[in-house]
């Protein structure tokens, strides 16, 4: 009993000795009045950074073999891309060497019997952003359609890869 009776009279005593916190609220401030730069705009607003310029190719330059090489790959892909016939899983595997990651997994539970197209019809034309050489949109006629393929790459030597079909619109 002595303990315990010890032991509350020293709590009590810290407790008294300590310094009362500070309940008084912090000022408010205003967002606007401490701002350092104006906002930014993006792409045809403007800059992102303010006085900023974006390199005219975004460090990759287009030549004829970049374009070949994409013209190439979404051939490729949307001539494994339209086999309806295909089993499942070979038309997944087979499909995958061209696809980005994300499109690897976004596609991997079409079932392709489902796809209208059976085959590649005519010359795949693209449509090239000279400011982005990281990604083309490439048009692919089918016998269903032309359908739209969205190609990325990571460099200038890197590979093409898709990252999304789409059909033609109905």
């Amino acid at each position: 009993m002595k303990k315990s009776l010890a032991l509350t009279a020293a709590v009590l005593l810290c407790t008294a000795c300590a310094p009362a916190a500070d309940t008084t609220p912090a000022p408010a401030t205003s967002t606007a009045a401490t701002a350092s730069a104006p906002v930014s705009l993006s792409a045809d607003s403007g800059p992102q950074a303010p006085d900023g310029t974006v390199p005219a190719t975004i460090g990759i330059s287009w030549d004829q073999a970049s374009k070949d090489a994409a013209v190439d790959t979404a051939q490729k892909a949307m001539t494994d891309f339209a086999r309806p016939g295909v089993q499942d899983k070979q038309w997944a595997n087979d499909l995958a060497r061209w696809l980005t990651p994300q499109a690897t997994a976004d596609y991997s539970a079409v079932d392709p019997a489902n796809i209208p197209a059976t085959r590649v019809t005519g010359p795949v034309t693209l449509t090239v952003d000279e400011a982005n050489g990281y990604g083309v949109m490439a048009a692919v006629p089918t016998d269903a359609g032309t359908y739209s393929v969205q190609l990325l790459r990571t460099g200038q030597e890197a590979r093409w890869k898709v990252n999304r079909l789409t059909p033609p619109a109905s």
